[in-house]
């Protein structure tokens, strides 16, 4: 396979991206509204299981050594998992264990040829598409960013909190900014031309212009501490990053502009999923979606020889298919792009397809119905839990099946748990 992180599909396999994304629980254009708290004594046991998980294997520090994409992989599942701590108990430890793992990693920060800060290591790309550069990681880099904005953000609105970790917050916030001033001016931002299907086959005209993020096609020569040859090509090579990765990134830019309110950020987000949705196609007469992996987005993501630099088809392993869905459900909780409607069928896609109608035991079909690959035997889907606010039956099945204390529930837990602090006015 092209483009995946051996760390991201072990970790995808693992079921580690529950819940990771989506920002607060919000009902948009009279569509369902989250349901209200869980069980008390569900979530007293949650609660107890996630703390004593995420305390002993935060031992293991990869905030002290990691670099590139497992920035993503393996540091921000803990990062998010103490922004949510902190939001699901009221507790500011949790807050200190944020900055202890985020000022871990800055601290190991390399100034590069351009003057900008990153953390790179050899074939950092994490993708096939592009030789095996000494390079940052844009997704890595977004991944972790993305938690500290959003605590942040809590920080900077709350005066208690200003007032002790003011300084940190608006640290974390300016060097997010320049982490995103670095990828534009490396050229890894391609605006592109669509088509969105709903506006029908009579339409004229594309649609609103979309943007996609690729990999830049070069990186730093260890011998110079230069730019390789590619550097001169950055506006107009490269490779396009998967859904997956795109979708991640827009989550850290609309954190982003949710903290700053500078709508470059929302706008960039907004273009990405412009793009998304024009890639979805309805299947099962209209009732449900399917999507690529990978799709080409421009001339960069040909070889010479006009063959394509990846594979285009459904991924076989459905963790990939969970983050986009988080993806989706964050731009429509901002208002952006996606409507009620596609939640309705991506609900219905995930429950009415590919769900085997067992709570207990729960599994998940691929996305077209195909056969698994023995690599993700265990996920050729994977419960779309975004979607679990917005459908009592997907959420019974997430709470049936939901591990709070395995690697999943860094995250997951604590915000699941926040989401339910919030209904009820009440912090554990």
């Amino acid at each position: 396979m092209t483009g995946e992180s051996p760390i991201a599909v072990r970790c995808l396999s693992a079921g580690c991206i529950g819940l990771l994304l989506a920002g607060a629980p919000l009902a948009r254009g009279g569509g369902t509204a989250p349901p209200a708290g869980m069980d008390e004594a569900m979530a007293r046991s949650w609660r107890a299981r996630w703390e004593r998980n995420i305390l002993a294997d935060s031992r293991n520090r990869y905030c002290d050594r990691e670099m590139g994409e497992e920035l993503g992989w393996l540091v921000s599942p803990f990062v998010n998992g103490f922004h949510y701590g902190y939001l699901a108990t009221g507790e500011a430890g949790w807050i200190d264990r944020l900055i202890d793992w985020s000022d871990a990693v800055i601290k190991r920060a390399v100034k590069e040829p351009d003057g900008y800060l990153g953390w790179p290591k050899a074939a950092g790309a994490s993708t096939a598409a592009v030789p095996d550069f000494t390079t940052d990681n844009q997704l890595g880099e977004a991944m972790l960013l993305r938690p500290m904005v959003l605590m942040a953000g809590e920080v900077l609105k709350t005066p208690a909190l200003k007032a002790r970790y003011g300084g940190k917050a608006e640290q974390y916030v300016k060097l997010s900014e320049q982490v995103f001033a670095k990828w534009d001016k490396r050229g890894a931002w391609r605006e592109v031309n669509i088509d969105d299907p709903r506006r029908g086959p009579t339409a004229l005209s594309p649609g609103p212009p979309g943007g996609v993020w690729v990999v830049p096609p070069f990186g730093m020569d260890a011998k110079t501490g230069r730019w390789t040859a590619g550097y001169d090509r950055r506006a107009t090579d490269g490779f396009t990053l998967p859904a997956n990765k795109q979708n991640l990134i827009a989550c850290w830019l609309i954190a982003m502009h949710d903290v700053t309110g500078k709508p470059v950020y929302r706008e960039r987000a907004e273009k990405w999923w412009r793009v998304m949705r024009s890639r979805m196609r309805l299947r099962g007469d209209g009732k449900f979606f399917v999507w690529n992996y990978w799709d080409p987005a421009g001339p960069w993501d040909r070889r010479p020889d006009g063959s394509l630099k990846h594979w285009v088809g459904v991924h076989p392993n459905g963790g990939y298919y969970g983050i986009d869905v988080e993806g989706i459900v964050t731009a429509f909780e901002h208002g952006l792009v996606f409507t009620k409607e596609d939640i309705a069928r991506l609900i219905a896609t995930n429950r009415d397809f590919m769900w085997n109608r067992q709570v207990a035991g729960a599994k998940f079909q691929r996305i077209d119905g195909g056969q698994p690959d023995e690599r993700w035997a265990r996920t050729p889907g994977v419960l779309w839990s975004a979607l679990a606010p917005y459908d009592a039956t997907l959420r019974k099945v997430f709470e049936a099946n939901h591990d709070p204390g395995g690697w999943g529930g860094l995250s997951a837990t604590p915000r699941w748990l926040a989401r339910f602090a919030a209904r009820t006015g009440q912090r554990r």
